[in-house]
């Protein structure tokens, strides 16, 4: 009984490797530009002032003939403002936001987030945070071209840097895995997430559905959440050309990961039922191939575990695996077996220590 249990979560993990092909086996392709139409680019910062003097000069030098640059001051503390005024007093195409700190307007991100759409001139928007930085010059026309009448939402990639040490490469993988995921979700006609640091959609897609009203009252998930309510098979559309990534410095410490992602596992609790269901039977099912592994190679003769346990993984490495190319994440091909244990095990003591404990409040 413990081998067929075995191999039956081997099974479930393999349904889930071949849908991850949807998008792992895609090729990233430059969509041809027509019209130029105009954009607005929208980024909400909070105790930014360094990464903003770093990433504004980037954003004002993408190569595209007609866009604004929306910068929202969310009640900062340090000089993000003052770095802000500065460099919209040289440059007429960037606009500002001023938030000041008032708890009866919620004082969170989407508060902050919807006064910067209501402040957009143009209908197609594309949002980042303050500490990505933009792959290329392209990085605008190539995350806005996808949107016309009928594609209202483009999911982007938003990737880390690469660093030394093993908190870099899982923070890298963790990262990747979420992308394989809603990438292959949105290619199958159920569009689940996106992340804020690499976005686009329009104000009328945004408007339609009440802008972030149905989960204001949760201080994170102006990406998610919205675009669990807002997406669909009909107007959703992916871009994972390289020069369209984004990137951001990743934490440097466990402790800071931890409770990052303590707050990310918070807002998936208010996702569709189906989209939790299917999220759920793939981590349970990842979680079930460690122990049982482990317990058949204990409990009964190992050749038969080992050819099943050799079998999953080099399905992992191809469907999986080719997703490093596309991902531009090659160094992590050969430890994905290690690094999903890890993860897997660090996803539980999350689940476990949010039970026990809520998360600190969003910032």
């Amino acid at each position: 009984m413990l081998l067929y249990l075995f191999a039956a979560v081997v099974l479930i993990n393999t349904g889930y490797f071949i849908h991850f092909s949807k998008f792992t086996f895609l090729k990233p392709t430059k969509p041809l530009a027509t019209e130029a139409f105009p954009i607005s680019v929208i980024v909400c910062a909070k105790n930014e002032a360094e990464n903003l003097k770093k990433n504004i000069p980037l954003w004002l030098d993408q190569d595209y003939p007609n866009f604004e640059l929306i910068l929202i001051d969310d009640a900062s503390s340090d000089d993000t403002r003052e770095v802000i005024e500065s460099f919209a007093k040289d440059n007429e195409n960037i606009h500002t936001v001023i938030i000041e700190n008032n708890e009866t307007f919620w004082s969170n991100k989407k508060y902050s987030m919807t006064l910067g759409i209501k402040r957009a001139y143009n209908k197609r928007m594309v949002f980042t945070d303050a500490d990505c930085s933009p792959s290329s010059k392209d990085w605008i026309r190539l995350m806005t071209t996808p949107l016309d009448k009928e594609k209202q939402l483009v999911l982007g990639y938003g990737a880390y840097e690469k660093g030394k040490g093993l908190l870099n490469a899982l923070i890298r993988y963790e990262t990747m895995m979420t992308a394989v995921q809603y990438f292959s979700y949105a290619e199958a006609g159920m569009p689940y997430m996106g992340v804020g640091r690499n976005l686009a959609y329009t104000s009328p897609l945004f408007y339609d559905n009440r802008g972030f009203m149905s989960h204001m009252n949760i201080r994170s998930g102006d990406d998610d959440l919205f675009v669990n309510e807002a997406a669909s098979k009909e107007n959703t559309a992916i871009c994972f050309e390289p020069d369209a990534f984004t990137y951001s410095i990743p934490k440097q410490s466990f402790k800071e990961w931890f409770s990052q992602k303590r707050r990310h596992i918070t807002t998936a609790v208010h996702y569709k039922s189906k989209h939790k269901l299917l999220l759920s039977l793939y981590y349970i099912s990842n979680l079930l191939f460690w122990f049982l592994a482990t317990a058949c190679f204990i409990f009964i003769d190992w050749k038969l575990p080992l050819a099943i346990v050799i079998f999953r993984f080099i399905l992992q490495y191809i469907f999986v695996g080719n997703a490093t190319k596309i991902l531009k994440e090659k160094n992590l091909l050969p430890y994905l077996p290690l690094f999903e244990l890890f993860l897997v095990f660090f996803q539980l003591t999350i689940f476990i220590s949010n039970k026990i404990a809520k998360p600190k409040r969003w910032k």
